[in-house]
């Protein structure tokens, strides 16, 4: 005799299965309805011309539902998400980010060539010496307009300003002026959206449109199709042609027309950086204190951290408790708060830095406006925020030392020097190495001190792109990207991905010095 389930009376084992088939038949309905709205994902960025959106969808649906149906692969799915956030948020951006390098994708480089041949085709040009002034006339609830260019005059029917829509309306000759009140300049001005949205069409056929405060004017469509992909300019009679090696229409006279479209451009980006002396020179420059800084950085701030543990080690110190709680507050304090707190007390002319050297020194020194003051400047807040990370690890590291080293020591004559740099420093230095270039990789990207406290400034002379004395090459690259008039998307995904190579081979290192096999 077998147990029952009491509630169902049904054998255990069979509402157990039943219980399987039910979560096993949930899951099956769950990814499909995951599947069905990353197909639509799909086509939507498909419809949308967003061709490697659609493909990282239909890879990433086409996976879930392998992965989750298959029953060889049962132990992938737990690890599953993980993957696939991976690579929709590090590897599709970075591969993103490689392929744009490859383009002269920028602002001025932005629409598809389609988008740019139908925004030209709309544009429109105001013919000479054919403009009518503007009047206004009230009549009840609704308003008249009166043309007159001084040797024709037009009037139109009563209209309804209040309906802004883009439309056509009809106007006749004036055989005589309306008798009701012209409206004042303050109401015309309000009126404004309504009359730009009409297209005012007289008895002859001409369109006009509104052309300033007070005119209507004849508008006449600027560019025509031509054979071959051509434009023919009708205001300046030209023919522009469109140029797929550098995605613009060029005309006869060889004038890039605006705006423009993607197209590649192989290693331009790349040769650019190192061929071009405007921007190879603050690159080489940018990119030296990039190493520099962060290498005096992981120094500056091993180097107290070290010491304060060392000395939060002596027997003799009281209150060791107090003095760690203290030391470490300043890696408890949001970075951007000290940041700015840093910034103020640094001020030219009204900081508490200036204050002091002034009252003591008689100097104030230019903290933001001297390179080398701004780099210094930048060295001692980087200390201050990162040595606190390094005081843990020490501490941590030398309590791990066993005493009897020092006993050891102490009976060979052996003093605090000695000790440590016979055997504190030897001992740590290893298994603190690969913190070390995590610690250099984190300052090689140190994006927020530079954006809060400098801004990259002051700016290197000469240079053809945003670039300023105390900028890293990650704030180089969004100054690039984002800052820059001409915002070169291309050019920053170019220097983008050279970081990433630097990083890259940086954590390369650190597995090999951890003893990570990759």
């Amino acid at each position: 005799m077998y147990t029952t389930n009491a509630s169902r009376g049904l054998p255990r084992h069979r509402s157990r299965h039943l219980a399987e088939r039910y979560t096993r038949w949930t899951l099956r309905c769950l990814i499909a309805v995951l599947v069905i709205a990353l197909l639509w994902l799909v086509l939507a960025f498909h419809l949308n011309g967003q061709w490697m959106f659609a493909l990282l969808f239909s890879v990433l649906g086409g996976s879930l539902a392998v992965v989750f149906t298959k029953r060889t692969l049962m132990s992938h799915r737990y690890i599953f998400p993980a993957v696939a956030g991976l690579g929709v948020f590090v590897i599709f951006p970075l591969l993103y980010t490689i392929g744009i390098s490859f383009s002269n994708y920028s602002s001025s480089n932005l629409l598809s060539e389609e988008r740019v041949r139908s925004q030209l085709l709309r544009q429109t040009y105001q013919e000479d010496d054919a403009a009518f002034d503007l009047a206004l006339y009230r009549e009840g609830d609704l308003t008249r307009l009166l043309l007159d260019s001084g040797t024709q005059q037009f009037v139109s029917s009563p209209l309804n300003l209040e309906n802004q829509e883009i439309r056509q309306i009809g106007i006749q000759a004036a055989d005589a002026l309306p008798t009701s009140e012209t409206l004042p300049m303050r109401e015309m001005i309000q009126a404004r959206s309504a009359l730009q949205a009409l297209r005012l069409i007289t008895p002859d056929g001409t369109e006009l449109r509104m052309a300033g405060i007070r005119q209507f004017a004849p508008m006449l469509d600027r560019y025509e199709p031509r054979e071959n992909g051509t434009l023919f300019d009708r205001r300046d009679d030209r023919l522009l042609t469109p140029d797929h090696t550098i995605g613009f229409f060029v005309a006869d006279t060889g004038e890039r027309i605006t705006p423009g479209w993607p197209v590649n451009v192989g290693f331009a980006n790349y040769t650019q950086i190192f061929t071009d002396p405007d921007i190879r020179g603050p690159f080489m420059q940018i990119f030296v204190w990039t190493f520099v800084f962060a290498a005096l950085t992981v120094v500056f701030t091993l180097a107290v951290g070290f010491v304060l543990a060392s000395l939060l080690q002596w027997d003799q110190l009281k209150g060791k408790a107090i003095y760690r709680t203290l030391l470490i507050l300043p890696y408890a304090v949001p970075a951007f708060i000290s940041i700015l707190i840093f910034k103020g007390m640094f001020n030219q002319h009204f900081g508490e830095v200036n204050m002091i050297l002034d009252t003591l020194f008689g100097v104030r020194p230019e903290w933001f406006t001297d390179p080398w003051l701004a780099r210094s400047m930048l060295l001692v807040v980087n200390t201050w925020l990162g040595y606190p990370y390094m005081l843990l690890l020490c501490m941590g590291l030398i309590q791990a030392i066993p005493q009897d080293l020092y006993e050891a020591s102490a009976v060979d004559g052996g003093g605090p020097i000695t000790n440590l740099f016979k055997i504190t420093l030897p001992l740590i230095i290893k298994p603190l190495t690969p913190l070390l270039i995590a610690a250099f990789a984190f300052n090689f990207n140190n994006f927020v001190l530079i954006a809060l406290l400098t801004g990259g400034n002051p700016d290197i002379l000469g240079a053809s792109t945003p670039a300023g004395t105390t900028d890293l090459l990650v704030s180089y690259t969004y100054r690039i990207a984002f800052q820059d008039a001409g915002q070169n998307f291309g050019l920053a995904a170019a220097i983008a991905t050279l970081i990433f190579l630097l990083v890259a081979g940086m954590s390369l290192l650190n597995l090999r010095l951890s003893k990570v096999k990759v």
